[in-house]
């Protein structure tokens, strides 16, 4: 049954363009010295958040983080863990179970940002690799029992974000997850990089489509030259 809209109705449903105010938010980059990982890092500590980046090596994750300025800081992966209120796991597909796994504990009660792509290559160009679970995110999200896991970040180009000398990236970030206040702070979280929008795009379940949906625009880079994005419309 279709329920009409009514004034009754919708003054209850709080309004999907009013965002938190994240700025008070350390955010962790698990993946943090990778091309994807460093690039969200410097710019979401140039829009004035304190980040932490992970990795192995604490000493490396420094080194990283020196390079990358406004005030970043280096640490292992743990501690990365343990320091931030957000945490995004930037690192390749292959070692993604096996870092979560290892980091239960340290992100118990954290939102979880998921932007890894499971995707595979061939003469063809890029594809979806099947995931058991459904997704990366998903299988994030078995992992970790007690963290609030979204998907996000899986369609900006690691170029753009990485170059100085683009200001603004003119693109949305599809946010996926069941839990609105979680969805809510990635999408604030998003919002603060001039030029792209926090996007809700539905239910964890629908991740999987989104991270393979990479393997797309892949192909349009290749063919075109370019650095494509997304723009959903009419919102």
């Amino acid at each position: 049954m279709i329920v009409p809209m009514t004034t009754e109705n919708t003054a209850t449903q709080p309004d999907a363009r009013v965002l938190p105010d994240v700025s008070h938010l350390v955010i962790g980059v698990l993946g943090g010295t990778g091309e994807q990982g460093r690039g969200l890092a410097r710019r979401l500590a140039k829009s004035g958040l304190k980040v932490v980046i992970g990795s192995r090596d604490a000493g490396r994750a420094q080194g990283i983080a020196d390079e990358i300025g406004f005030d970043v800081v280096g640490a292992t992966n743990e501690d990365c863990a343990i320091n931030a209120d957000v945490v995004i796991v930037a690192v390749p597909w292959e070692g993604h179970a096996a870092l979560l796994q290892g980091l239960t504990a340290q992100l118990v009660g954290k939102i979880v940002v998921d932007c890894v792509n499971p995707l595979g290559f061939d003469k063809q160009g890029a594809y979806g690799l099947p995931v058991e679970e459904g997704s990366a995110a998903e299988q994030a999200a078995f992992i970790l029992q007690d963290s609030n896991v979204v998907g996000a970040f899986h369609h900006i180009s690691a170029v753009l974000l990485l170059d100085e000398n683009v200001e603004s990236i003119e693109t949305d970030v599809l946010v996926v997850g069941d839990d609105r206040t979680a969805t809510d702070t990635v999408q604030a979280l998003a919002s603060r990089i001039p030029g792209i929008r926090g996007v809700f795009a539905g239910r964890l379940r629908n991740c999987g489509q989104i991270e393979t949906f990479t393997a797309n625009l892949i192909s349009i880079n290749r063919r075109y030259k370019a650095h494509s994005g997304i723009r959903v419309t009419d919102i």
